[in-house]
């Protein structure tokens, strides 16, 4: 009760107390005695049902406004995305010919359809020949919003990131843009598709691939109960939840996962202190800077709780694990047991709402 009673300001409490009083009065006055008890009192139930939807949590609303911010309802460059362009990006997403042996599709490691949250939830995601990858595939939902793609952030936008899965040996394989461009010219339902995408240089061509499957991912926008919440809607979260939020806040989570998207933004070093792939040295990798060794994109949380396992190894299967190895990182404090059980039930509340926890 005490934790639920933090989660109310003043002026709600108030509020509370006095439709409390009043559900009391006139559950006391009956005018018609003659009225059946199914009936009940019509001013009772009303008051009740105003009492059930009293909110509570304005000012953790108000600081996760300002600290989170709200998500904007386009993604940046959508401005200019029409539904063919849309249509066109879907299919050659989810097309298996477009890997060396038609066994593959970016589909297969981002899965979309049912409660799919567009990552496949292995470790590492396996190519078109059962050959291992090197990192944890990431969602794609709300992938358009981020301003660094990629574990190792060696891509700054979809449009330069499209091409790279088809022609990676270790996803789908294909030896270079000349052999893509082939297979997209040799399947007869593309050429109508890319005259309506693009109809003012209807020719099927890379560039054009590029910009359909940027048009197509930046549709991919995932919105939450945790977005009513911020945007709206008091009563979107309970108190667990709004607790949780309150706790995630107080122990400066928001130094890493930051923004509308809690993370994505930033690269932070992910030490030695538990043990991950030795071999993957991060950003490295791609800059050559020695600084950079071991340093990672920190990983949006949206969605965070339909897309085990964690870490750019896959290597944590649980949500409260990973929380828990935070601890070791930029926290205001120690959290207890008791607090990453809340933090992780407060994550709870950012999963799309069309999927499942």
């Amino acid at each position: 009760m005490f934790l639920e009673m933090k989660l109310y300001s003043n002026k709600e409490f108030c509020k509370i107390f006095l439709s409390l009083t009043l559900v009391c009065l006139f559950s006391a006055c009956n005018p018609d005695p003659t009225r059946s008890k199914n009936q009940g009192n019509d001013s009772t139930n009303l008051l009740i049902a105003y009492l059930h939807q009293l909110p509570g949590g304005a000012e953790i609303q108000a600081e996760a406004k300002a600290k989170i911010g709200l998500l904007p309802a386009n993604t940046p460059g959508s401005e200019s995305d029409t539904q063919a362009q849309i249509t066109l990006g879907n299919k050659i997403f989810r097309d298996n010919t477009l890997s060396l042996n038609h066994v593959q599709s970016c589909h297969t490691c981002h899965p979309l359809n049912g409660n799919s949250a567009g990552m496949d939830g292995q470790s590492t995601s396996r190519g078109t020949f059962g050959q291992e990858g090197r990192r944890n595939a990431p969602t794609i939902l709300n992938v358009g919003y981020l301003p660094i793609i990629f574990w190792d952030g060696r891509k700054q936008s979809l449009f330069d990131q499209a091409v790279a899965p088809f022609l990676d040996s270790l996803e789908m394989a294909l030896p270079s843009e000349a052999e893509l461009l082939l297979r997209l010219q040799n399947n007869s339902d593309y050429a109508s598709l890319f005259q309506s995408a693009f109809p003012d240089s209807p020719a099927i061509s890379i560039d054009s691939l590029r910009k359909a499957i940027s048009a197509f991912e930046r549709s991919l926008i995932s919105k939450s109960r945790f977005d009513d919440f911020i945007e709206w809607d008091l009563r979107a979260l309970n108190n667990e939840e709004k607790q949780g939020l309150k706790t995630f806040l107080d122990l400066g989570c928001t130094n890493c996962h930051n923004g509308y998207l809690l993370g994505g933004t930033q690269f932070k070093k992910l030490d030695s202190f538990y043990s991950y792939n030795p071999s993957d040295l991060g950003r490295f990798e791609f800059t050559g800077n020695q600084d950079d060794k071991s340093f990672f994109k920190v990983p949006p949380l949206r969605n965070v709780t339909l897309t085990a396992p964690y870490f750019h190894d896959g290597s944590v299967r649980t949500l409260k694990e990973a929380v828990t190895r935070m601890n070791q990182y930029e926290m205001s404090r120690p959290m207890t047991d008791l607090e990453i059980d809340s933090i992780v039930t407060f994550l709870k509340s950012l999963s799309d709402k069309t999927k499942s926890n």
